[in-house]
């Protein structure tokens, strides 16, 4: 694995090059996708907004329809496609990444066959990119970690391929 903080040093700056801002709407990684954004000197010309919508309701309050949750559990790769499109219309911005899945154990309110999978999508124009990782049974801190390193390569090569 390569140095996860000069893969998001990358990611600002060619968002910086590109004249490209961000805007993010995490929920399993609770902000770790802007924490690591807002890390970087020039973050504030990138980025927009951020939300941590933890629970459906807040998930829904930023515009994923009930009806996408209800179909396809919050655990999907549709959820994550309407995080990722309701956070660039919220925010106005060029790139915005949904994340949503279920780390450790089962959440009682939206029980999954599967532990330890994530969905993400990242939403540039209309151009929507989806990734599904299985995530290692580890503690929290790691799975998270892990997570934000997949977002991270796949975000720097979808910004670096916009012209």
């Amino acid at each position: 694995m390569e140095d996860k903080d000069s893969t998001w040093v990358e990611i600002v700056r060619t968002l910086n090059e590109k004249k490209l801002t961000i805007a993010t709407m995490e929920s399993c990684t609770g902000g770790g996708i802007v924490n690591e954004i807002t890390n970087i000197p020039g973050a504030s010309a990138v980025l927009r907004e951020s939300y941590i919508t933890y629970c459906n309701e807040a998930k829904i309050k930023f515009g994923v329809p009930a009806k996408v949750i209800k179909e396809h559990t919050v655990y999907s790769e549709e959820t994550a496609i309407e995080m990722a499109k309701a956070v660039v219309k919220h925010a106005k911005c060029d790139v915005g990444v949904g994340v949503t899945g279920q780390l450790g154990r089962i959440d009682p309110n939206n029980p999954v066959e599967k532990l330890n999978c994530v969905w993400y999508a990242v939403a540039i124009g209309e151009n929507i990119l989806t990734n599904k990782i299985d995530v290692p049974d580890t503690n929290r801190k790691l799975q998270k970690e892990f997570v934000l390193y997949d977002i991270a390569t796949t975000l720097i090569r979808i910004i670096k391929s916009v012209k």
